[in-house]
């Protein structure tokens, strides 16, 4: 039964590629059309997101064997995962009461300009007040909800690929 669902990994890590560039493309499109400024936590699933879809390309490009196969997958699990841990930050902090909500913090650009890098990627990480604010929404779900959930999309098709390569020596 297993043999049906069986594709090539390669042509399945270019799949997972092209899907990370559409959500990178459409945070773009919310960004740069819509006019929604993304907040630390945001930016950095972007990176998150950036960085399982450079994962899924090597792996596409590489067309390992087997053990590569399953290297990658581990790989782009990994950093989805992380990616989904960011997005649920993300997400508790907009199901915060309002008395609990951290302050707002300076732009990332003068965090960039004024701060040393481990304190612009720890306030990155831990997010801000700005993090908190829900400006969209689909079937009453936040943008970083939904984003968690590509995350785990990502993670789930990435092990999946554990199964899809066929055995070495065979």
């Amino acid at each position: 039964m297993l043999n049906l669902l069986r594709y090539n990994p390669r042509l399945c890590f270019l799949g997972g590629f092209l899907g990370c560039l559409f959500l990178l493309a459409m945070g773009a499109y919310f960004q740069f059309v819509d006019g929604l400024e993304p907040c630390p936590l945001c930016i950095s699933q972007r990176i998150a997101i950036f960085a399982v879809g450079l994962c899924f390309l090597a792996a596409a490009l590489h067309n390992p064997g087997a053990a590569g196969v399953k290297a990658y997958a581990v790989a782009g699990a990994v950093i989805a995962l992380c990616g989904a841990a960011i997005s649920t930050r993300h997400v508790w902090l907009q199901h915060l009461p309002p008395d609990k909500v951290p302050e707002c913090g300076p732009g990332l650009e003068y965090m960039f300009q004024n701060f040393p890098l481990s304190a612009t990627l720890k306030l990155m990480l831990s997010g801000t007040g700005d993090c908190a604010e829900v400006n969209w929404t689909l079937l009453g779900f936040s943008m970083p909800a939904w984003t968690l959930l590509a995350f785990l999309m990502l993670a789930t098709f990435s092990i999946g690929q554990f199964w899809n390569c066929k055995k070495e020596g065979v």
